[in-house]
């Protein structure tokens, strides 16, 4: 697609602009290890981050973009195809005779609660139609999305429609266009990370079960990480150059962790004890379906691969049950306590303490 020399300005501009480092994030270690576990394995189905304002939510979703490995990609591909899988080619690549392959940032693309379905899904492009009387598909959030991140921050204020546009999209992998005398599929398959604060609204529970994992971040309530958390995003904010060169040693062995990862990541063996843990654990929460099992199982692989362990037990369990499973829990009003609580209360009576 053309973006016109405008368009190529602004984004070199938003590129240019520095980002805070992902290691240099005080705290928050639950909601980094969700993101990093999503970035090794984009099959667990995204991240919801849930809490308190000016808690770094938005700040680590951004930090993990620019510290994430770049990938192949079909070059000029308005979808970012990956030539290492012809099934999923979008038809202009399946139909090209021969696909030159470049390097390309793994996307990470902003969703605004404003957005029209137009801008999320695609649709005709106007300026063709009236220049050359052609129709002709623009691809809208969902198309750059593919292969990356797809961000929404406050997405439990999220229009209905979108909300079911992305339910759909995130059954089934494709984005299904049909308007405007224009028919077109293509992949869509992205990491679906949401941060949001609760006072402000619940999300419905359809989106809230797509979600792999749910991290709950809260406000410091320590003097000296308080401290440490102004001390950095001060020295940033003063002198981004030389706070990004300190952090460059650590964010260049975090993206090697998640390369190692990514590669151990086929080899790391799930024992049936672990599955039969796993199982046991959400039968004990009473947890809907068979996705927190799934979902369990997936997180404790990544976990595994990213601390270099081929084969998952139950440290591995123990770790991310909470993240995993507290979203996926009913609502038991003869049992007031939190879903984290909850979750770690059952981990103990199972595992032991």
């Amino acid at each position: 697609m053309d973006l016109g020399p405008s368009a190529l300005v602004t984004r070199k501009a938003v590129q240019a602009r520095p980002v805070f480092p992902f290691d240099a994030i005080v705290g928050q270690d639950e909601m980094k290890l969700a993101l990093l576990i999503a970035a090794v394995d984009p099959s667990v189905g995204g991240v919801l981050v849930f809490g308190d304002r000016g808690t770094g939510k938005s700040t680590a979703v951004r930090a993990l973009a620019a510290l994430l490995p770049p990938m192949q990609a079909v070059a000029g591909c308005r979808f970012s195809c990956d030539p290492a899988r012809p099934a999923d080619l979008c038809e202009s690549c399946q139909l090209a005779a021969e696909l030159a392959v470049a390097t390309v940032p793994v996307p990470v693309v902003d969703l605004p609660l404003g957005a029209t379905e137009d801008r999320v899904a695609g649709a005709l492009d106007i300026e063709r139609a009236l220049a050359h009387g052609q129709k002709a598909f623009e691809p809208g959030l969902l198309a750059r999305a593919h292969r990356g991140f797809l961000y929404i921050d406050e997405v439990n204020l999220l229009e209905d429609h979108l909300v079911d546009l992305l339910l759909d999209v995130a059954a089934s992998g494709e984005n299904v266009v049909e308007r405007e005398g224009i028919s077109i599929r293509h992949p869509a398959r992205f990491v679906l990370v949401g941060s949001g604060n609760p006072e402000e609204g619940e999300l419905r529970p359809q989106l809230l079960d797509r979600f792999g994992l749910s991290v709950d971040v809260r406000t410091p309530t320590d003097l000296a990480t308080r401290v440490e958390v102004i001390r950095r995003r001060d020295a940033f904010e003063r002198d981004s150059a030389a706070f990004l060169a300190d952090w460059a040693e650590a964010a260049d062995a975090t993206r090697a962790r998640i390369l190692a990862a990514r590669a151990l990541l086929p080899a790391v063996a799930v024992p049936d004890a672990t599955l039969e843990n796993a199982a046991r654990l959400c039968m004990a929460l009473g947890t809907d379906g068979l996705r927190g099992e799934l979902t369990l199982i997936r997180t404790a692989r990544a976990l595994a691969a990213l601390e270099g362990e081929e084969v998952v037990g139950v440290p591995h369990l123990r770790r991310i049950a909470a993240p995993a499973l507290r979203h996926r829990l009913r609502r038991n009003p003869l049992d007031e306590a939190v879903a984290t609580t909850r979750v770690d209360r059952a981990v103990a009576e199972l595992f032991g303490p």
